[in-house]
């Protein structure tokens, strides 16, 4: 039997008559595999006991603390009442068997109720894996430490170093689908204690070996990349959401996801590994569903390391891009236009009409030159003949559109006002007649380099996908979340087709 068929029957026998349970099982059951703690957040009655006790069934013969914290708990009922033989030998001693510090597994409820001098005691407990029994050291054999709470520890209460090594935090709501709730109504009890066969269940050789092959994962270039998006992505919003990662706990993290790699049969980590992220990097409810936001649009974005820089390619593609329209076509309109004294104009000839009909004889022929400059103007000016000179008798107004509006002043005649419309040779996107073909030789080989080298990664990232897509499949991760990853390497496909079709576009305007 595969590693990942024995856990996913593992979780699906550990799971058995839980409703909406299944992910917060398999993600509990991955830390307590690579010795992770896990935080159970949510109000009372959504069965957090009860899986962390079926967690502890998942392995042979482990020794179980639990424990309901409150504010009048004392270090006794934790680990251990002290020795009144010892006492009286000038010993102070715990007796610490069936108590916390004997413990492989352990689970503490409304764990922020508990006494300071506790919760310090715990914090040394599960940070070294030693317990201080007077003058002894002794060995802490705890795996995994899973506790709970309907509320995430107020700041400056001196509690973040114990929060922090809760590297695995989960929401623990109340049943949602109509139907899960209405099998819950009509279910006997769920019961704490359930038989799991032999065969699944983890001993402590196979733990501690697994313990030592976890390290033999590698993060993939992938793994990287999606973590380093997310810490980019934190800090950027520190301000709004106040969430800080240690350096401890992005390493614990990266643990968590090789250890998720590892138990499905893979020595790589993957996309489906970086989105347990999720459920480690979120501190109170307040940001938790905007840390998923970010996991999740960075597994998204990340597709495949293509092995490219495709910003550096967009760049020198648009710099091509522009390069050719400025040789081969025209960025502005060309229009027929005559010189004087060095400067463009356009030429107009007609004949001036007067508005009364009496005065037909006396019809105006003119010939005007008007400046290029005026023509996206508005403001009225006088244009000149074809020496230069102006003629004040005529006005000219451009209306901001091309077209200009004549007219002239005479003192007996009223005449009528001529549009005049400047003629264009070439319109702006016009092919250019005189070209450098060299140039444009030089630039075509430039895009179908581009070209090539991006169909070549598109070969191999969507050979790679076709193979990949299997090993996305995750015990740990639903498949509703899995298509995350999916989505994204199609995105990515999709935008190297897209580059690839941008760039068969210019070597059709080379030719």
């Amino acid at each position: 039997m595969g590693l990942q068929k024995r856990i996913g029957d593992l979780v699906a026998s550990v799971s058995a008559g839980m409703f909406e349970r299944e992910e917060i099982i398999a993600v509990s059951l991955l830390g307590a595999l690579c010795g992770q703690n896990t935080f159970l957040y949510g109000p009372p009655g959504t069965a957090k006991s009860l899986i962390s006790r079926r967690i502890a069934c998942a392995f042979e013969q482990p020794t179980y603390f639990e424990y309901l914290m409150n504010r009048f708990s004392t270090p006794e009922e934790v680990f251990g009442p002290v020795s009144i033989k010892a006492l009286k030998e000038d010993h102070y001693i715990r007796k610490t068997d069936n108590y916390l510090p004997k413990a492989d597994f352990a689970f503490l409820d409304e764990i922020w109720k508990s006494s300071p001098a506790i919760l310090n005691t715990l914090l040394t407990l599960i940070n070294e894996h030693v317990f201080r029994n007077g003058e002894a050291i002794e060995k802490a054999p705890l795996k995994a430490l899973i506790a709970a709470s309907n509320e995430t520890p107020d700041a400056n209460q001196g509690l973040e170093a114990l929060y922090d090594r809760f590297i695995v935090r989960l929401m623990v709501g109340p049943i949602r689908e109509a139907q899960h709730f209405d099998q819950l109504l009509n279910s006997k009890p769920t019961e704490a204690k359930i038989d799991i066969a032999s065969a699944l269940r983890v001993t402590p050789a196979e733990w501690s070996e697994w313990m030592e092959q976890l390290h033999l994962v590698k993060l993939s270039p992938e793994t990287l990349t999606i973590i380093h998006l997310i810490r980019e992505q934190l800090e950027q919003q520190y301000e709004t959401l106040k969430v800080y990662v240690s350096d401890r706990r992005w390493q614990r993290a990266a643990m968590l996801m090789k250890a998720a790699a590892f138990f499905n049969d893979r020595r790589e980590t993957n996309h489906s590994d970086a989105l347990l992220l999720q459920h480690c990097l979120w501190t109170h409810e307040e940001n938790r569903q905007a840390v998923w936001d970010i996991v999740a649009e960075a597994v998204k974005a990340c597709g495949f390391d293509s092995g490219i820089n495709l910003a550096a390619i967009d760049k020198e593609k648009d710099a091509l891009d522009k390069e050719i329209k400025k040789e081969l076509f025209h960025s502005t309109d060309v229009y027929k236009t005559v010189q004087i004294s060095n400067k463009d104009f356009f030429q107009s000839k007609g004949i001036f009409k007067p508005k009364n009909n009496y005065y037909s004889n006396y019809e105006k022929p003119f010939e005007i030159f008007i400046a290029k400059e005026k023509l996206k103007t508005k403001d009225e000016f006088h244009p000149t003949d074809n020496k230069g000179n102006e003629q004040k008798n005529i006005k000219c107004k451009f209306d901001g559109q091309g077209t200009c509006q004549i007219t002239i002043s005479n003192g007996q005649v009223d005449y009528s006002s001529i549009q005049f419309t400047p003629a264009i040779i070439f319109h702006k996107g016009d092919k250019k007649e005189d070209i450098n073909n060299r140039l444009i030789a030089s630039l075509s080989l430039s895009v179908s380099d581009i070209r090539e080298k991006l169909a070549r990664k598109l070969k191999k990232v969507e050979k790679k996908f076709k193979s990949y897509e299997s090993k996305l499949a995750s015990t740990f991760v639903p498949t509703e979340k899995i298509c995350l990853a999916i989505s994204g390497i199609a995105a990515q496909i999709e935008g190297l087709q897209l580059r690839i079709k941008d760039c068969e576009r210019l070597e059709e305007l080379c030719r």
